[in-house]
């Protein structure tokens, strides 16, 4: 009879699971988790009675994994196994080996509960089949998630504690920096890089010609091979990271925390006069943005596409006090239009658009009282495509309607409006054919010299201390850089108009203008322009 009772006996598979937070200690001969497992198997010896047997195919290890998240891959092959119904009980030490936080305690038990599997903590006796065993397992969970949160706060004091004494707390440290012996060090040739990218965002006045120009000369961000084998960085920098390079006070030997200006440990890259004209140049620059992106919402945003496939996007200009808005196609919006081919139209004015959409799609079909908006536009439209004399609306299928009758394609007569008006351009007298004015950055490069030419100009002529060679050591350039750009505060008035307004000729530029004589008519005859 006994043997009989044996045979027919239930089996119960138990899965042991195991969870340290840190990977301190892991490689020892025994170590926490090897504990873990050791005590919990011992439990499920001391069960056999009741069927329980141990689940040999693996084992559920996590080293140095935080329980505040079940983002843990043992946790989720365990989790995979319990969706096969391979698994019947699950054994941890401790129920916080699990999890710590009850909100995910709860899904977690959910699932259990829907296949049928149990929970049983070795050194807290309870089984969560049952409501006191419930019970137990939320208060000793609350007190679980109570001791990660008070950890928590401890973490966030000591890293603020320490940001306040301008210690650096951990993460990726900035290019141009590396951790050496526990302190940070300056790595010189990033350094370099670094000022270098200072000092042409100076010359070239513009983030945007500057992302394009280091592109030109193959500089690239940091490369960093993280933990898993993964690869970061190596390439190209975008508006956004020049944007937070520029910005970053970490190059002077501060450090920022919560808005505030602390002095930090590490060395300073930067020189402070070089720093403070690039944030004022920033500053300057972002009050006179004529391109932005915005929050604001547009009619068919999110449906406009150009005849290339690109996305286009919405965006506002402002000049002389007077806002524009428009949709411009995302390769262009983001300095890509070179690699990726745009559209035949790939910048369009938003309000017309919008009305011609509103009068011919949206207003025939709109029967409620409810207001012409964004959301009523995205549940009409699928996608609207601007090709080159025209607007092809794509709209919704309509599941009351029979195919035969859905009419899905509707087509609006467009032409793209004049943008600007087009630039006169100083014409050389020898020049026969037309000529395009000079090129967006070319003009913002010229601009910028000339500016500095004025500047140091007028530094020399009021501070009887300066001399040329003093600002050539303090741009760190060579004298002769310095009194070429000089030679440019002595630009006929005429000619630094067109300069500005960027209605100097393709082909004259920097180089060209540096080297004129003074007299201003001379000037006008060695560029071919003849007088003026």
């Amino acid at each position: 009879m006994r043997a009989g009772k044996a045979l027919s006996r239930e089996i119960v598979r138990c899965a042991i699971y195991t969870r340290v937070s840190t990977d301190n200690g892991l490689d020892q001969e025994f170590n926490s988790l090897d504990a873990q497992f050791e005590a919990s198997s011992a439990y499920i010896k001391s069960q056999a009675h009741a069927g329980w047997v141990q689940v040999k195919t693996r084992r559920y290890d996590d080293g140095g994994f935080s329980g505040g998240s079940t983002d843990r891959p043992a946790l989720q092959s365990l989790l995979e196994d319990i969706r096969a119904r391979k698994i019947d009980v699950i054994v941890v030490y401790k129920v916080d080996r699990l999890t710590r936080s009850l909100a995910d305690f709860a899904k977690l038990v959910e699932l259990f509960d829907a296949h049928g599997v149990s929970f049983v903590s070795v050194t807290q006796q309870f089984n969560t089949t049952t409501s006191m065993g419930r019970l137990t397992l939320n208060v000793l969970l609350s007190f679980a998630q109570f001791e990660r949160e008070v950890t928590s706060e401890r973490i966030r004091d000591k890293v603020a504690a320490s940001k306040k004494k301008g210690i650096w707390v951990g993460g990726p440290l900035p290019l141009g920096y590396v951790m050496e012996n526990g302190k940070v060090a300056v790595v010189e040739e990033e350094a370099s890089r670094v000022r270098h990218i200072f000092g042409r965002y100076l010359e070239l006045g513009s983030v945007r010609a500057l992302m394009r120009d280091l592109k030109d000369r193959n500089i690239v961000s940091r490369q960093r091979l993280l933990k898993t084998g993964v690869t970061r960085g190596g390439v190209p920098f975008g508006c956004g990271a020049l944007f937070h390079l520029l910005r970053n006070r970490f190059y002077i030997g501060e450090v920022n925390y919560k808005g505030q200006i602390y002095p930090g440990e590490q060395p300073p890259i930067l020189e402070r006069d070089l720093f403070e004209r690039v944030q004022t140049m920033l500053t300057d620059q972002r009050s006179h943005q004529t391109r932005t992106r915005t929050s604001f919402s547009h009619l068919l945003t999110g449906l406009m596409f150009d005849d290339a496939g690109h996305r286009m996007a919405p965006t506002q200009a402002q000049k002389k006090g007077r806002h524009y808005s428009y949709y411009v196609s995302r390769p262009l919006l983001f300095g890509n239009a070179a690699t990726a081919a745009v559209g035949s139209v790939s910048r369009v004015p938003a309000p017309d658009i919008d009305e011609q959409v509103r009068k011919v799609v949206l207003e025939p079909r709109h029967k409620s009282t409810s207001p012409i908006d964004n959301t009523y536009a995205s549940l009409l439209i699928e996608r609207i495509e601007v090709q080159q004399n025209r607007l092809v609306v794509q709209l919704k299928q309509d599941p009351d309607i029979t195919i035969e009758e859905n009419h899905s394609t509707i087509v609006i007569p467009w032409t793209k409006p004049p943008s600007k008006r087009a630039r006169s351009v100083l014409r050389p007298t020898s020049a026969k054919l037309p000529l395009r004015p000079m090129k967006l950055e070319r003009r913002a490069t010229l601009v910028a010299a000339i500016a500095r030419g004025r500047r140091w100009l007028d530094e020399l002529i009021t501070d009887s201390a300066i001399d040329t060679q003093t600002i050539a050591k303090r741009e760190r350039c060579s004298l002769r850089h310095v009194n070429m750009t000089l030679s440019l505060a002595f630009l006929s008035p005429v000619l630094t108009k067109a300069a500005v307004e960027g209605r100097l000729p393709r082909g004259i530029g920097l180089e060209q203008l540096r080297e004129l004589p003074l007299q201003w008519d001379r000037q006008f005859e060695a560029l071919g322009f003849g007088p003026i």
